[in-house]
């Protein structure tokens, strides 16, 4: 069984920066895509930022590129969330997320592309 334990998080003032973190513990075997995800207030799960784990090659929603850096770190087997100038329509609880295996479609923009989840942790960016 695999877990995704999150870390980071908080209360912020717009224009701060804060990073989250997502440690990946249990059998692993292997990663393919680390995703991170967010739910505002009374919306819906949107994509945020993933990673191919093998090739490095991330990707970006369009409201957080240029703001949000995604990296992972193969020796600590976890990955993380650089997020920059950050604006009270971030504000939203954050999920990582990983999917294990290799898929022709696969989406990284889609939450159930995915197979295990993290936490949640509550990001909340003040005006």
């Amino acid at each position: 069984q695999v877990q995704l334990m999150q870390s980071g998080g908080g209360l912020v003032q717009a224009g701060d920066s804060l990073e989250l973190s997502c440690a990946i513990s249990g059998r692993i075997l292997k990663t393919y895509v680390m995703g991170w995800f967010r739910q505002p207030p009374g919306k819906e799960r949107e994509f945020v930022a993933a990673v191919y784990w093998n090739e490095g090659t991330t990707t970006y929603a369009d409201s957080v590129k240029g703001r949000f850096t995604i990296s992972r770190d193969d020796f600590k087997n976890t990955v993380s969330l650089q997020m920059r100038s950050l604006k009270p329509e971030d504000t939203a609880i954050y999920f990582c997320a990983r999917e294990p295996y290799w898929g022709p479609n696969f989406a990284p923009d889609r939450a159930q592309a995915y197979t295990n989840w993290g936490q949640g942790t509550q990001v909340t960016v003040s005006s």
